[in-house]
């Protein structure tokens, strides 16, 4: 009986602009964006780097669609509840996504993104907050300085030098850097961390409710 040969029955998916961005997505989030390359990306997909190019325009165009991928991943605002609700989950889910891709929040902050992600986001962020009464140059100003928490406090958690189960033992090795007789007030601080009466870890909402409860007294003024 003649033998037949059995055809590869794992046929690698055609190209595409999804999954050129996934793969790019991927790596960004093992590496870091500054690994991130045409060459390594193309290596990644099987392809010639050539190829990416009938998917992306340049290597900028890839940047913003990963940046764009992200921002589809935070939840917007929903315009029919109330407004510090739709604000404080869209503060919270940005969090929590921007920490799942550490790369993300500079990107963010440093790229011109006119996607439709982003423009949903924004104009709902908007939306939210001209409908809760702010004008429009509140609503301008509100949105910013709840995500200038948001950026800010998801760099310094990405960076901070000591995981959490660590903190109470850099407390100890760093006592002796602080004597009670120069510093007391930080002394007795390190004093609570080391005990376990405060962990010391910074608490992302706390600051996000006395940004959403000043808002809320300068909207009703």
């Amino acid at each position: 009986m003649a033998r037949t040969s059995n055809p590869n029955p794992t046929i690698p998916a055609p190209l595409s602009r999804e999954r050129v961005l996934r793969a790019a997505l991927r790596l960004a989030d093992e590496g870091g964006i500054e690994s991130l390359s045409m060459r390594k990306l193309a290596e990644d997909l099987g392809v010639k780097a050539m190829s990416l190019y009938n998917h992306v325009v340049n290597k900028d165009d890839l940047l913003d669609g990963i940046v764009e991928m992200v921002v589809s991943e935070i939840e917007v605002p929903d315009l029919s509840i109330d407004w510090k609700t739709a604000m404080r989950r869209r503060a919270i889910s940005a969090h929590d996504v921007l920490l799942h891709h550490p790369w993300a929040t500079m990107a963010l902050m440093s790229r011109v993104n006119v996607g439709p992600a982003m423009l949903r986001y924004v104009d709902a962020t908007l939306g939210c907050l001209r409908e809760a009464g702010f004008s429009f140059e509140m609503a301008d100003w509100a949105w910013n300085a709840i995500d200038s928490h948001i950026y800010g406090f998801t760099l310094q958690e990405l960076n901070f030098p000591f995981e959490a189960t660590e903190y109470s033992e850099a407390a100890k090795t760093g006592l002796s850097l602080i004597p009670a007789d120069k510093y007391p007030y930080l002394n007795q601080l390190t004093h609570q961390v080391m005990e376990g009466r405060y962990d010391g870890l910074h608490d992302f909402e706390f600051g996000l409710e006395l940004i959403l409860n000043g808002l809320d007294r300068w909207r009703r003024q």
